[in-house]
């Protein structure tokens, strides 16, 4: 999966829990932020060592935060 495929995912994941009686736009900002969120908290994880698979992950994941922020 791309790193914008799996942006759109976790968005499209969160979208759900945040509809309430907002407009689209601030539902979807809500959704994006979540999913922020949960790429921060994958990030901020201790890859022990620092193996070519750690690095390819890390670099996927920060990816996935560029294309979240881009959405």
């Amino acid at each position: 999966m791309t790193p914008k495929e799996k942006a759109k995912e976790l968005i499209h994941e969160f979208y759900p829990n945040v509809q309430w009686k907002l407009g689209q736009e601030d539902c979807l900002k809500r959704a994006k932020n979540c999913a922020l969120i949960a790429v921060n908290e994958m990030l901020s994880e201790h890859f022990g060592d620092i193996t070519e698979y750690a690095m390819r992950r890390y670099n996927y994941l920060t990816d996935v935060k560029q294309e979240i922020e881009l959405l």
